[in-house]
C-alpha cells in the first residue's frame, strides 16, 4: 500500500521512552476521535531532519492547534532511546511534540514509505513526508520526492494546507 489522502491509516505499534523504560503505543489510541498531525523523516539527529523538519514543527505548532489539532507527532524509524534524547536535544520534547518510534518499521513499511539509501547509511528508513489524520483518516500528504530536503513537508507547508 502507498499512503494517499483518504486513506485510513493502518495501525501500527510504536515506542517511546517512558518513565519505566520503553513503552508501546498503538497508533490507534492517539488517532481515534482526534485530529493529528504526523511527520515523518529519514532518522534522528540527521541533518535536514534536525535543522530544518522538526524545527519547523516548533515553531507552527500553535497554529496547528489554533485549526482543531490535538497532537503533533514526530515518527522515525529509531529506537525510543534515541528518540527521546533527540526531542530533548532539539527542543522538541518542551515545545510539546510528541515522538515516537517505528523501531521495526512496522507502519513505514505498511504505508510504502519506506526507502533504503546503503551509500548514506541509511537502512530501512522512511521517506520525509507530513500529513493531517482526523480520526484515523489521511485528509492532507504531503511526501517529498528526495529525502534530503524539508519543503512540502514542512509545518508551513502542510499547516497552508489546511
Amino acid at each position: 500500500m502507498t499512503l494517499s489522502v483518504g486513506d485510513t491509516i493502518p495501525d501500527a505499534t510504536l515506542l517511546r521512552l517512558g518513565a519505566d523504560g520503553p513503552e508501546e503505543v498503538a497508533l490507534s489510541s492517539l488517532t481515534k476521535g482526534r485530529k493529528v498531525v504526523i511527520f515523518a523523516l529519514p532518522g534522528a539527529y540527521t541533518g535536514v531532519c534536525t535543522t530544518a523538519h522538526v524545527p519547523s514543527f516548533m515553531r507552527t505548532k500553535s497554529d496547528f492547534e489554533a485549526k482543531g489539532v490535538d497532537e503533533v507527532i514526530c515518527l522515525s524509524v529509531n529506537d525510543p532511546f534515541v528518540m527521546k534524547a533527540w526531542a530533548e536535544s532539539t527542543g522538541a520534547e518542551a515545545a510539546g511534540l510528541t515522538f515516537l518510534g517505528d523501531a521495526s518499521s512496522e507502519f513505514t513499511t505498511a504505508v510504502g514509505m519506506d526507502f533504503t539509501a546503503p551509500p548514506a547509511g541509511l537502512i530501512s528508513r522512511s521517506k520525509r513526508y507530513a500529513m493531517v489524520v482526523d480520526d484515523g483518516v489521511v485528509t492532507v500528504l504531503h511526501a517529498e520526492d528526495n529525502p534530503g530536503v524539508c519543503e512540502t513537508s514542512g509545518g508551513e507547508a502542510l499547516l497552508a494546507a489546511i
